[in-house]
């Protein structure tokens, strides 16, 4: 997989290459069956220093998951756009019961209170707290959920040698001691326009849902909304977004968007959510006649 992505020069190309690995079944199946035509003589002469690259990522405790492995991401791998590799640092479970907690970098004081809350009840009901690791909201709801001894993500809009913004570089390596920083790009992959709305669509497919605290008009946290929209992740938007906001007015119509009147009542809507595998379970053991 590493060689096929290095050669793929853009992100239309990435998710082509992606999808024919799936179709295939591997990226070594796809790599034997058509190097003549479709990479060309040089491909196999780029094994050796893909296997290096790996060595070397292993040797500083970076993590490499390739999509068609056991090991990626259970609930990232049923997205429709899931990335073909993700790099991670820390401890990584292929199902992690994670709930995005996102807004504003300049979030007022009292959204940054509501974060906060909001992460303290989900490390209460043994959910993984997970942010894109920003300031603002995303500080705020990380360094709540590791001071009460929870779990933290952080799927960030960097490769994993970068911390961004700089100022969490500590914020980012208590994470990655206690939890888990991942990433779908290159660990050396500077920040970018381009790089956080890949991001926001990562997290938003490795989330059960993902719940927006504080937006402005033209936030990024737009993007993760939409995205998990697409991806069939519930919404929980807390009512105050929706103050001149007018993507979150329209996205209030789509399927499983909720807006809550506060951290209560989210977490109240995050409960009916987490049951909600148990429930259709029970479902169909009752239709088969389990017990």
């Amino acid at each position: 997989m590493v060689v096929l992505l290095r050669r793929a020069r853009t992100e239309r190309q990435e998710r082509e290459t992606v999808a024919r690995v799936v179709e295939v079944g591997s990226a070594s199946q796809l790599l034997g069956e058509e190097q003549p035509s479709l990479f060309g003589g040089a491909a196999q002469d780029e094994l050796p220093a893909a296997r290096a690259e790996l060595e070397h990522w292993a040797s500083q405790s970076i993590g490499v998951y390739t999509l068609t492995e056991p090991d990626y991401p259970q609930q990232l791998s049923s997205a429709f756009d899931a990335p073909g590799l993700v790099f991670t640092r820390g401890v990584l479970r292929s199902e992690d019961a994670g709930v995005a907690v996102v807004g504003s970098r300049s979030a007022s004081s009292g959204a940054l209170a509501d974060a906060e809350a909001l992460a303290r009840g989900l490390v209460a009901r043994g959910l993984s707290v997970v942010s894109g690791l920003a300031a603002g909201i995303d500080t705020a709801a990380t360094e709540a959920a590791l001071d009460a001894g929870g779990r933290a993500v952080g799927v960030i809009g960097t490769g994993v040698y970068h911390a961004y913004p700089p100022d969490n570089l500590g914020l980012h390596r208590r994470v990655v001691a206690s939890g888990l920083v991942l990433s779908p790009f290159w660990p050396d992959t500077p920040p970018s326009k381009t790089t956080f709305p890949r991001r926001n669509g990562t997290m938003s497919a490795y989330c059960r849902a993902t719940v927006i605290v504080a937006a402005g008009p033209r936030s990024g946290t737009r993007i993760q909304a939409r995205k998990a929209v697409e991806h069939g992740r519930p919404v929980i938007l807390l009512r105050s977004v929706l103050k001149g906001r007018d993507w979150a007015h329209e996205l209030q119509g789509c399927p499983d968007v909720h807006v809550a009147d506060g951290v209560d009542e989210a977490l109240a809507v995050l409960d009916e959510i987490v049951r909600r595998p148990a429930e259709m379970d029970r479902l169909l053991r009752d239709i088969v006649g389990l017990p």
